[in-house]
């Protein structure tokens, strides 16, 4: 259950930082209170993942696809560039998480 809850905490986590640019272009007070709200929800179920995974192991699989996610969905979204380079190191990002993972004692 631990790796389900630490897997919603991961698209809690994508759609926060994607927030933060979303909030910033609409530069309101209403917009903001979206990314603080989710840091909350963010790192409560982080937490929560914790009480079942090493600490170690749920913040690098938190912190490696959160970031993967964030750079894919700033491509679609946002229309960000993404060059060769930076996709070999994002595909070593996932490899490690894949590895993270599936060596993992819980």
């Amino acid at each position: 259950m631990a790796w389900v809850i630490l897997g919603v905490a991961v698209v809690t986590e994508i759609i926060w930082a994607l927030s933060l640019k979303w909030a910033a272009v609409q530069g309101s007070w209403t917009a903001s209170a979206v990314p603080v709200t989710l840091s909350f929800v963010n790192m409560g179920l982080l937490a929560m993942a914790m009480r079942g995974l090493p600490a170690g192991t749920a913040y690098a699989v938190w912190t490696g696809l959160g970031a993967v996610g964030v750079t894919i969905f700033g491509v679609i979204l946002f229309g960000e560039k993404l060059n060769a380079v930076q996709m070999g190191f994002i595909a070593l990002i996932i490899v490690g998480v894949v590895g993270t993972k599936f060596f993992a004692q819980a």
